[in-house]
């Protein structure tokens, strides 16, 4: 079975920092990508990035390009979320997903198969 465990998240000002991390575990991890995504209060669970373990591509929602950064360290089946320039629309649960084997569904939780528990991004104003 396969494990995914996110760390890192918190409570920070308007404009600060945060870095998530997110490292899967188990028998078999067979996933082609992982990704993050977010559920804010009272919203619909939504895409965040996404990233490639062969070769490292990199895709991001419109809302967060520029100031999230996803990187992977595929010896570690380790992925991380750095967030600049936080805002307080980014408040949300962060969720770490692991993909299907053929990668195709990018931003729609139904192309991913394994799920963290979440992690808590709260921004203040």
């Amino acid at each position: 079975q396969v494990q995914l465990v996110e760390s890192g998240g918190g409570l920070v000002q308007a404009g600060g920092s945060l870095s998530l991390s997110c490292t899967a575990s188990g028998r078999t991890f067979s996933s082609a990508a992982m990704a993050w995504f977010r559920q804010g209060p009272g919203k619909e669970r939504e895409f965040v990035a996404a990233i490639r373990w062969n070769g490292g591509d990199t895709y991001y929602a419109d809302s967060v390009k520029g100031r999230f950064t996803l990187s992977r360290d595929a010896a570690k089946n380790t992925a991380y979320l750095q967030m600049n320039s936080l805002k307080p629309e980014d408040t949300a649960v962060y969720y770490c997903a692991g993909s299907r084997p053929i990668f195709t569904q990018i931003a729609t939780p139904a192309g991913y198969m394994f799920w963290g528990r979440g992690t808590q991004v709260t921004v203040s104003s």
